[in-house]
């Protein structure tokens, strides 16, 4: 019969063990996800602000190659981007989309300006900024209104920290459930060994050398979910990659490095902390605490 519960017990440790490594893996793949999010952060915020647009309307009388030259006396500017003339031609195909065709029979020369559409760099996409560009753009006799829209980027801005934010906590959330899969099962473990473990203390086994194996384990277990997590974030990204090709003009993929490092330091961290943590408090309890 002893050899049997024995068995029993050993093979709820293994499967304990594996759920807790399966487990632990998809909590420490939301976390490389997230810190994927986190770390390019900045990446993404550059990427929504540099597809803003100002837009530039000239005077009526301005016509292309006068627009030529204005386009190309901002490109000198330090915090223009790029910028796109829009002809008068092409301005008036994109009100016939929005308006209907018959929109110009209301008029009796065409309304369209010649315009030039700006993009800043991200450094600048800020309402100050974008005021002392809105300035620069204007002073000159050929532009009639430059149009950009503040709220927008004021919520973009905002939003940003918003997210960046959620995700902190988000990540710290998984951290904390890992936390807890860990430590039930390695409580598990080290209660199967109590008895063993009071009598080590009682030949005079420290404290150290009793956690010594847990930790040992509890570092490979850390390993094992951790390289299982970067393997199915390695798949995640390859499916999104061929499917969303133009996602990775926002991220950097070289920051994949250092979520990967994110994930195995996440996975090594919360075993080894954990397993401490619970080792430490079953080598304090009594005899009598053994039993109950």
């Amino acid at each position: 019969m002893p050899r049997k519960e024995n068995r029993i017990i050993r093979r709820r440790l293994v499967n304990a063990y594996l759920s807790s490594v399966i487990s632990i893996s998809l909590v420490l793949l939301l976390v490389g996800l997230a810190s994927l999010l986190l770390v390019n952060a900045r990446s993404v915020s550059d990427y929504f602000k540099e597809n803003m647009q100002i837009s530039v309307l000239l005077r009526q009388e301005a016509d292309e190659d006068d627009a030529a030259e204005y386009q190309a006396a901002i490109d000198t500017l330090k915090y223009v981007r790029s910028s796109v003339m829009i002809s008068r031609e092409q301005g008036i195909r994109e009100m016939a989309d929005m308006l209907g065709e018959d929109f110009m029979e209301v008029f009796g020369t065409s309304p369209v300006p010649v315009s030039v559409d700006v993009t800043v760099k991200a450094d600048y996409v800020s309402p100050d900024s974008l005021e002392v560009v809105r300035k620069v753009l204007a002073d000159s006799p050929l532009v009639d209104e430059v149009n950009f829209q503040v709220s927008l980027v004021e919520a973009l801005n905002a939003n940003l920290r918003k997210i960046s934010v959620v995700l902190g906590i988000f990540i710290l959330l998984l951290l904390f459930i890992s936390f807890v899969l860990i430590n039930n099962t390695v409580r598990l473990n080290v209660f199967s060994r109590r008895f063993t473990i009071h009598t080590m203390r009682l030949v005079g086994a420290t404290r150290s050398f009793i956690r010594a194996p847990f930790l040992v384990q509890a570092v490979f277990q850390g390993l094992f979910a951790s390289f299982l997590a970067i393997a199915m974030l390695l798949g995640v990204l390859f499916f999104v990659r061929r499917e969303f090709v133009r996602l990775f003009e926002v991220f950097h993929l070289e920051m994949l490095l250092a979520v990967m490092g994110i994930v195995v330091a996440s996975g090594l961290i919360i075993c080894v902390v954990s397993t401490w943590l619970v080792v430490d408090r079953l080598v304090s309890f009594s005899k009598d605490e053994l039993y109950s």
